[in-house]
């Protein structure tokens, strides 16, 4: 599918394509809807099962930014061989696209930019999953510090990615946003290089930033299952039985309310 905004024919759309494309708007959705439900838990007492939400939340977040960077990789590979090419995308995100295009059939640049909108809020709720999975340790972790650093930095690209649907949505003559500067720049090979790099640099920035948010989350998850009272049952049940180790932990509280 051709990333420049140049119009041309719009597609035949598939089953496949249409299911595809609604799959992965529910995938999104269905993170947020964790993210709201680990928002209002940890305004509330400790409830252990929420710890299995937000491990939930940013595995499928690494799953989807991992999926979404290679994407942007294989855009920049195929630049590389082909770069006064249009822009590229795998057979399976042009379906998904496909499928998103539905909305205005007269406007195919269209469900390229849905896509890219989706899969942006996908990486950012698995940012937002490791803010909040942190949220009950007391002090800093370096865990909770880099990836509130992706919110912010994936915030502004997800402002980026909206900037941009909603200027094709409105009816612009090409996508507006600070990869396109603005819309200045022509549709063909400049705009193509332009945009395909942008992307591909704040997402390998961003996920870079995400593993190293994920690798230190592993190194603090003794404190922050311990936030969840998880450790506290788990040692109790190790003590022996009457011992006066077993009976002290068993009186100490299981995390922060």
């Amino acid at each position: 599918m051709d990333h420049s905004g140049m119009p041309g024919m719009a597609p035949t759309v598939s089953t496949v394509d249409t299911v595809g494309a609604v799959l992965f708007i529910g995938w999104a959705v269905a993170m947020w809807a964790a993210v709201a439900v680990l928002a209002v838990g940890n305004r509330r007492e400790v409830r252990p099962w929420l710890y299995k939400v937000a491990v939930g939340l940013v595995g499928v977040g690494v799953v989807g930014q991992i999926g979404h960077f290679q994407e942007h990789v294989t855009q920049a590979g195929y630049w590389i061989a082909h770069p006064y090419a249009p822009a590229w995308m795998t057979p399976w995100a042009d379906s998904f696209a496909r499928g998103m295009g539905q909305v205005d059939a007269g406007k195919p640049a269209l469900g390229m930019e849905i896509l890219h909108l989706v899969g942006n809020f996908i990486f950012l709720a698995g940012l937002v999953g490791i803010v909040q999975i942190t949220h009950r340790v007391a002090g800093q972790l370096k865990a909770r510090k880099w990836a509130r650093m992706g919110v912010w930095m994936q915030g502004i690209h997800g402002i980026e990615h909206i900037v941009l649907t909603a200027s094709v949505a409105l009816g612009a003559s090409r996508a507006i946003g600070l990869s396109t500067w603005f819309g200045a720049i022509e549709p063909g090979p400049a705009l193509a290089t332009y945009r395909v790099w942008w992307h591909f640099v704040a997402n390998a920035v961003g996920t870079v930033i995400l593993g190293i948010a994920v690798y230190h989350l592993w190194k603090e998850k003794r404190a922050v299952r311990e936030s969840f009272g998880l450790l506290g049952d788990v040692e109790v049940a190790a003590a022996p039985a009457g011992s006066e180790e077993g009976s002290a932990s068993a009186l100490e509280p299981l995390g922060r309310h």
